[in-house]
């Protein structure tokens, strides 16, 4: 699994690999569209030794894995620059949290830049336009407004008779005049406003390859330099019969409005990474530490572990830890998605990130920097925002030959305007070739998966759902089958022990029985041995320290204490060393119908009691299972625990089928037979135990609970126990891939319906034709839906 690194580069070891290979995320600048998008991954993917390279098109950066004995960071960082987009590697010992942070920064100022230029270049328009209509109303050569161009047949018949009552004026000034004007203030936008098109479709010519800027760039500059042959020599232009109009007008208000386009949908990217914004947020900068009886407020980079933290009623906690006095509720559902607080006291782990409510906590820190819940949780939000849905391919492969297309739909239909076209002069021919360049926007396919998957990750986030990307939500999509673990997952996973039954040959007394099976379970993790402990604890039994300890997986633990050979654990356990069951065999039943465990304890070899343990079902799991019914999926409960405890807690649940009594080997090859039976799988476990079996599964979906999260463990982490998340997983998912679809959609449909209207399909039907200007407000409009469209899933209803 992949493993963050404070350097900013991430070391991805793959058992099953050979080599060692390592994964950098790179900061990259100048993108603008898929074009762009497109072009650098190509580049990068072809380097040797790179293994995967996708680039973000939303997040402006490119994630690489590549092997470091062939090309280090700093050579993909050249070899990105030399494509002609700024990159850089990433800051060294930078916290993810302040990588946010930046991240947030930049795209403010980016929207603010863009938000001002957009504005002066619209208001530069209108003006032009305005100077203009003397020039237009006095033309006689045929020029767009005779061509049922409806933008500026619409400015003529409104606009002309107003002006001249208002400002009669500016119909006496020459013509001469007006034009050398509208030079100056052409000058002025595009080498101000627009010059990030012309500087970026150059570097994109120089490396033979062509995006959005080109096509922007080619338009306004066509009708700049054209208007500029005009202003500088209308005598020439005369003398061939052709009117020496000019349409600066309409190269300004193309920037200006694809500006306003681009103005919109930074304003809307930047509401897609709200979610991650508003978790940045939740970490304060400092903290109240208290170091040799007294009080400080230190910075939060300067805590170290084990320091002790102060936290008062109505502040936010710092950073992860154990509390070792007071007693409180705390607000964990900005991370967890639980609405309800937390009881908080001695020895229970607190969150950084999270409100304490209501009373004073002394904790001691465990887990800083990296390594805290809520840096964590911020990493793979990032990652999950920056990869890629198998979807996005279809886009990739447009976009890699939609610019070159374009250019070649716009030289013919200058050509068929010029020489096919009656009565269509090179200005007629001239602008529709120009509407042509500027009505196609790759932007919208570049934008149509990214924001989607950003949005959706989000709202994951929000609702306590840590989704790993754009893949997994695709994958989850077409799950038709989920099966459950039941410990931990359908249960509570916290058992309790119920009571304790003696062997009627049984030499020992309860708590004999009982200290000896603890003493033994204190060297397992697993939730029945707790139980055992945690009881015995309770009974105020002293446990010793066993003198020999084994666990056999799926059969329970061997060992020696206090000189006795002891055994706790299942039947199977007891079969496999010759103990004898028969004298309980009916008490076990009796516990098994019920739902409760039997756990079988020997010593020296005889059968000495049975220790009986109930893990109850979840409050929410009922209700949860039933959702998943809702949603037409076939629930699966999958335990080790033995036929009839497990068929006891599915009836009480609602699950479909039961499949008990299996090792973790069986639970891998329980999924395995699913699948070759044409079921798509999600696996729902505790992200350990399960791992085998969450890996075999389409989709691995973990259970983690607060500061103990096994986030690397499968494609979707569950923040709270709660089953209703798996639900809501694939209800985010299959909305999620609705709005990819329709982005899609939109994207493409636009354009084939844009660009013939733009090249004059309508002309000889209707004598329609798409006007430069309305072309630019269209392409604007299309990105902006794509992204605004996908806004609607932070909104999607997942209770």
């Amino acid at each position: 699994m992949a493993k963050a690194l404070e350097d900013g580069v991430v070391s991805d070891r793959d058992a099953a690999s050979t080599g060692t290979l390592e994964r950098v995320n790179i900061p990259v600048t100048g993108m603008t569209c898929a074009a762009c998008q497109s072009f650098i991954q190509r580049t990068l993917a072809g380097e040797s030794g790179v293994q995967d390279a996708t680039v973000n098109l939303m997040l402006h950066n490119a994630t690489v894995t590549f092997d470091p004995r062939v090309i280090t960071p700093s050579g993909l960082v050249e070899k990105i620059r030399s494509t002609g987009y700024g990159a850089e590697l990433p800051v060294a010992n930078e916290s993810v949290l302040a990588a946010q942070e930046k991240n947030d920064e930049d795209q403010l100022r980016e929207y603010q830049q863009l938000r001002w230029k957009a504005w002066v270049s619209v208001l530069a328009g209108v003006i032009a336009m305005v100077t203009s209509m003397p020039l237009m109303s006095m033309s006689s050569a045929g020029g767009l407004q005779s061509m049922k161009d409806p933008f500026m047949s619409w400015s003529m018949r409104a606009l002309d008779p107003a002006l001249r009552k208002m400002a009669p004026w500016l119909y006496s000034v020459s013509d001469n005049s007006i034009r050398w004007f509208l030079f100056v203030l052409s000058v002025f936008i595009i080498g101000w406003a627009g010059r990030r098109f012309y500087v970026k479709a150059w570097s994109a010519l120089l490396h033979k390859t062509a995006d959005m800027n080109t096509l922007v760039a080619l338009g306004t500059g066509a009708a700049f330099l054209y208007s500029a042959a005009n202003t500088m020599a209308p005598g020439f232009f005369l003398a061939h019969g052709i009117a020496p109009d000019v349409y600066y007008e309409a190269g300004i208000l193309i920037i200006g409005l694809v500006l306003v386009g681009n103005t919109l949908e930074s304003r809307a990217k930047g509401r897609t990474a709200l979610a991650l914004r508003k978790l940045v947020q939740l970490q304060p900068k400092t903290a109240r530490v208290l170091r040799e009886g007294l009080e400080s407020d230190v910075p939060l980079e300067a805590i170290q572990r084990s320091d002790i933290i102060l936290v008062r009623p109505g502040e936010r906690i710092p950073t992860d830890g154990e509390v070792i006095s007071g007693k409180s509720s705390v607000d964990e559902s900005m991370l967890t998605g639980e609405s309800l607080p937390v009881e908080k006291e001695t020895q229970d782990r607190v969150i950084g990130g999270t409100l304490n409510q209501r009373g004073s906590l002394q904790y001691r820190a465990t887990m800083l920097g990296a390594e805290s819940t809520l840096a964590q949780i911020v990493r793979l939000l990032r990652e999950a925002q920056g990869s890629r849905a198998p979807i996005q391919h279809l886009a990739d492969r447009i976009s890699a030959i939609f610019v070159p297309s374009v250019l070649a739909l716009a030289i013919v239909t200058f050509g068929a305007w010029r020489f096919f076209a009656h009565g269509a002069g090179t200005m007629q021919a001239f602008a529709a070739a120009v509407t042509v360049l500027v009505i196609a926007c790759p932007c919208a396919m570049g934008l149509a998966v990214p924001t989607a998957v950003m949005v959706a990750t989000g709202r994951g986030a929000a609702f306590g759902l840590l989704i790993k990307g754009g893949e997994a939500l695709q994958r989850l999509e077409k799950i038709d089958t989920v099966v459950l673990d039941k410990t931990g997952t359908i249960t509570a996973g916290r058992p309790e022990v119920t009571k304790v039954v003696l062997s009627p040959s049984s030499s020992f007394s309860q708590d004999r029985v009982l200290s000896v099976a603890a003493a033994l379970e204190r060297a397992s993790e697993h939730p029945l041995g707790e139980a055992v402990v945690r009881h015995a604890t309770q009974n105020g039994l002293t446990l010793q320290r066993p003198e020999e300890f084994e666990s056999l997986t799926g059969q329970g633990v061997v060992g020696i204490v206090e000189g006795h050979a002891a055994l706790i654990g299942n039947v199977k356990l007891m079969q496999g060393h010759s103990v004898s069951v028969a004298p309980l065999t009916r008490a076990a039943d009796e516990a098994a119908e019920q739902g409760r465990t039997p756990l079988w304890v020997s010593i020296d070899g005889e059968l000495a009691g049975m220790i009986v343990v109930a893990d109850t079902v979840k409050p929410t799991s009922i209700e949860a299972i039933r959702r998943l019914h809702r949603e037409g999926l076939h629930v699966v409960m999958l335990t080790g625990d033995n036929e009839r405890t497990a068929h006891v807690i599915a009836r009480e649940v609602g699950v479909d089928d039961v499949i008990a009594g299996v090792l973790p080997q069986g639970k891998v090859d329980a999924i395995r037979r699913l699948q070759e039976q044409r079921r798509s799988v999600a696996m729902v476990g505790d992200g350990v135990n399960d791992a085998p079996a969450l890996a075999q599964a389409e989709v691995g979906i973990t259970m983690a609970t607060g500061s103990d999260v096994a986030m690397e463990a499968g494609d979707v982490t569950l923040m709270r126990s709660d089953l209703n998340g798996v639900a809501a997983a694939i209800a985010l998912s299959r909305g999620t891939m609705r709005v990819m679809r329709q982005n899609l959609f939109w994207a493409l449909a636009y354009n084939v319906i844009g660009i013939p209207i733009a090249a004059g399909v309508l002309y000889p039907v209707c004598g329609l034709l798409l006007s430069p200007v309305l072309a630019s407000a269209a392409m604007a409009f299309s990105s902006f839906s794509v992204v605004t469209n996908s806004l609607r899933l932070s909104r999607l209803k997942l209770t």
